[in-house]
């Protein structure tokens, strides 16, 4: 490295990894209902980052003082250079300006790296670049959603938040949903067994919010619920807001109202109906049970229900449950909207 240029082993991938310089803990929640089974949406913004620009010699890349490829030129990874990209002096632009050859490097050298910092950053880069639909196509096309969807398993934490934050983008293309969604098994196991609050149950849900954004996918979340009514009660706000997102889009389909008001629920879930609750959840919240009300059981079907211990129906929509309650307590919650949002589900 101390004559100023890196040979075509190396190029691709030290180039690419400018690319990423700009882009920008233990106990799992498990079962926490005894007996449960923990079984649309707006796209992430893309930060600025380094792009690329062509030069006349495709065999090497030029350290220019202060750029950001010299920064990262000291990383110790060996990347086959799979096509002959002319990556040429690193400049500040827009992920969107990604080549097609470029997203083509950076899933085979995703694939043969074994340094995780490495993994991390071209799964940001990738991430990044699929805020854009014509690179959502492309790494569709590439069968990148395999490659990337692979490390939702990997050793490393850091790495598996990447990929979720990967895939949700990726998510935002109708087609993509249609290989994405075979790994909703895999992204509620993560949720599981994931630290609570932790980044790794964040990212879940937010592929999950995406995926269930329509009804297409959202028959895959039917023994979900428990989870999602579980993390509403344990989990910080983000990961609330998170969480009563997916509720709502799943609540808003007809077809899923019956597994819905079946699954069991933490009485708990009663408590967050309270204007101590952050307004962003309980507007959220307010929806939900809105939904909620707005399903009219048969006399037969509410019976069934009632025989149901704990189950969502007996929680929030039987006689006995205390939502009404505590919906006319929040008829005097200094947010209007809230106020706004009580009132017509009491009407």
């Amino acid at each position: 490295m101390g004559d100023g240029s890196v040979t075509p082993r190396f190029d691709n991938m030290k180039a690419l990894l400018g690319l990423v310089a700009g882009a920008g803990a233990s106990y799992g929640l498990y079962k926490l209902i005894s007996g449960g089974s923990f079984k649309r949406n707006k796209k992430s913004a893309a930060n600025e980052s380094p792009g690329v620009r062509r030069s006349s010699q495709p065999s090497e890349v030029t350290l220019q003082p202060g750029s950001l490829l010299a920064r990262v030129s000291g990383l110790d990874v060996v990347c086959p250079r799979p096509v002959d990209v002319a990556s040429g002096e690193i400049i500040h632009q827009s992920p969107g300006n990604l080549e097609p050859q470029h997203l083509k490097v950076l899933l085979s050298c995703l694939q043969t790296s074994n340094n995780p910092p490495d993994r991390c950053r071209i799964l940001l880069t990738l991430g990044n670049s699929a805020a854009f639909t014509v690179n959502q196509n492309l790494i569709g096309e590439f069968e990148g959603i395999d490659i990337i969807a692979g490390f939702l398993s990997d050793p490393v934490a850091e790495v598996r938040v990447q990929t979720l934050n990967a895939l949700n983008n990726l998510c935002m293309n109708i087609q993509n949903q249609e290989q994405i969604k075979v790994y909703v098994p895999q992204v509620l196991e993560l949720i599981e067994m994931s630290p609570v609050n932790s980044d790794l149950q964040l990212g879940a849900l937010r592929l999950l919010t995406n995926l269930s954004v329509t009804d297409e996918h959202q028959h895959l979340l039917k023994q979900s619920i428990t989870l999602l009514l579980s993390l509403l009660v344990v989990s910080s706000e983000p990961l609330q807001v998170q969480a009563v997102k997916v509720l709502v889009n799943l609540s808003s389909n007809p077809d899923m109202m019956d597994d819905i008001v079946q699954a069991q629920a933490p009485a708990s879930v009663m408590l967050l109906f309270d204007s101590r609750t952050a307004p962003a959840v309980l507007l959220r919240l307010l929806t939900f049970a809105g939904n909620l009300k707005a399903w009219r059981p048969s006399a037969q079907v509410a019976n069934e229900l009632r025989r149901k211990q704990d189950c969502l129906f007996r929680v929030m929509l039987d006689e006995s449950s205390q939502l009404h309650g505590r919906l006319v307590q929040l008829l005097s919650h200094p947010d209007v909207e809230i106020q706004s949002q009580v009132a017509r589900i009491l009407t």
